[in-house]
């Protein structure tokens, strides 16, 4: 009986056959990486796409981070126990007794923070060069699923520590969920394990941190690069030009690019970690909360909205809107051919801009005139807060919003122009919501000047 070879033997051997193979283990390896390299990318590339000031790298630097995050987060399994009486335990041990344990921590917890920055800006530099488009609709879907999963896997492992800043921003954050109609208050103690932040709650974050929400991550963005490669970038164009549709080979000149990037975020990420330590205060106290007691900054806008709607709108209602018009973006008409121009159209740039200032200064005067004079629960009194406090204010900004979508039209804008426009002062609005929330609440959630 004649013994099968295995299945590696045989590649080796037909390269070893194959004229063209290379001689040596040095040249074969090299052949092995270049073929893991063209998994992941095309073997050509235009050469515009190459432009740093176009993608800024940071769909690479998104895979950077995930690299570090998976690395980081396997070590960090070791000295890690799951328990209330041994979480805050294992944060002292890793800051005093565990070899580089500190500075682990410090790169998985800051790389965390960043991935869900650069998540954004991903999102914002496909969004503004209309990377959306046919036949990219459904990838501009799966990327703002991985966004929410990636705000997911920080929101989890924000309460892994069990100090006083996890304990309370997990508490007011998941308590945002008990807004959602019917099946709010069984998700919520579904995630808590009970009614409250506890023992079961740490042990199922843990899973979902470790295991289910990084599978998710894994198995989206293998779909999602494939997606790319199938659908094929876009290529950047200065407004009314056409591109240059040279192409070059991605080994090495995409590759050569892509490896000192990362080398310097590497570095970046460890400089950081080295001299600035992820936060960790006294150990969580159930009964003692602090004031103000707020949640993760990534939720900090939502926290303020509820400062001036009803919870129902402020939780649900607005964030819910918000979520359902990105996913609906790629599928409205487009009366474009700006695919790869930025902001559109010099026109788009200045309409761009203008819209993020209008969005700034309108929600810092929404907010310090919601605090100071607006009362709108103590005016009309004989209507529930859900009215007087949710329908009428919301009214009266989309009333605003429609207004100023009809003035861009009458300004001659297109409609692609209008809804970037629109789009970006309701995503400035946010930021400077989440920034006042941050810095401009102090006790009792009062506004403060920082």
């Amino acid at each position: 009986m004649i013994e099968k070879e295995s299945l590696p033997k045989r590649i080796f051997k037909s390269i070893q056959r194959d004229p063209l193979a290379p001689k040596d283990d040095r040249g074969r390896m090299k052949m092995v990486m270049n073929s893991l390299i063209l998994h992941i990318h095309p073997t050509k590339t235009p050469k515009a796409a190459l432009k740093f000031n176009y993608t800024f790298g940071l769909g690479g630097l998104l895979l950077l981070l995930g690299t570090v995050l998976a690395i980081t987060g396997v070590l960090l399994i070791f000295a890690y126990t799951p328990s209330p009486d041994a979480a805050y335990e294992s944060m002292i041990a890793l800051q005093t007794e565990v070899f580089f344990g500190n500075l682990i921590r410090n790169l998985h917890h800051w790389s965390g923070n960043l991935m869900v920055v650069v998540a954004v800006l991903h999102l914002l530099r496909v969004f503004y060069t209309a990377g959306f488009s046919k036949p990219r609709e459904f990838n501009w879907a799966m990327g703002i699923a991985l966004l929410l999963l990636i705000v997911g896997a920080n929101f989890t492992g924000y309460l892994l520590p069990w100090d006083q800043l996890a304990y309370w921003a997990i508490t007011v954050g998941i308590s945002l969920l008990d807004y959602v109609p019917l099946v709010g208050e069984p998700l919520t103690r579904l995630l808590l394990g009970g009614s409250e932040v506890g023992a079961a709650t740490l042990t199922n974050f843990y899973g979902l941190h470790i295991a289910i929400i990084p599978l998710s991550i894994f198995g989206l963005v293998s779909f999602h690069i494939w997606r790319v490669r199938k659908d094929k970038i876009t290529i950047p164009r200065k407004i009314e030009e056409q591109a240059d549709k040279t192409k070059v080979t991605t080994v090495p000149h995409l590759v050569s690019i892509e490896f000192v990037f990362a080398l310097a975020w590497v570095a970046i990420l460890l400089l950081w970690s080295a001299f600035v330590n992820a936060p960790l205060e006294e150990a969580a106290n159930p009964a003692h909360s602090p004031n103000p007691a707020k949640a993760a900054w990534y939720f900090m806008g939502f926290q303020e909205l509820l400062m001036h709607f009803h919870p129902l709108f402020g939780a649900i209602i607005i964030p819910g809107m918000g979520l359902l018009g990105l996913f609906a973006i790629p599928y409205l008409d487009a009366d474009m051919d700006s695919v790869g121009v930025w902001f559109r159209s010099v026109n788009g740039r200045w309409l761009a801009l203008i819209s993020a200032n209008l969005g700034v200064i309108g929600a810092f005067a929404f907010v310090l005139v919601d605090e100071y004079w607006l009362d709108l629960p103590g005016w009309l009194p004989f209507l529930p807060s859900s009215i007087s406090n949710g329908w009428i204010p919301m009214a009266g900004i989309l009333l605003l919003l429609i207004a100023f979508y009809e003035a861009l039209k009458a300004m001659k804008a297109t409609a692609c122009e209008a809804r970037q426009s629109l789009f970006t002062l309701l995503f400035s609005a946010f930021i400077t919501l989440t920034i006042i929330g941050i810095y401009f609440r102090g006790e009792g959630m009062a506004f403060i000047i920082p």
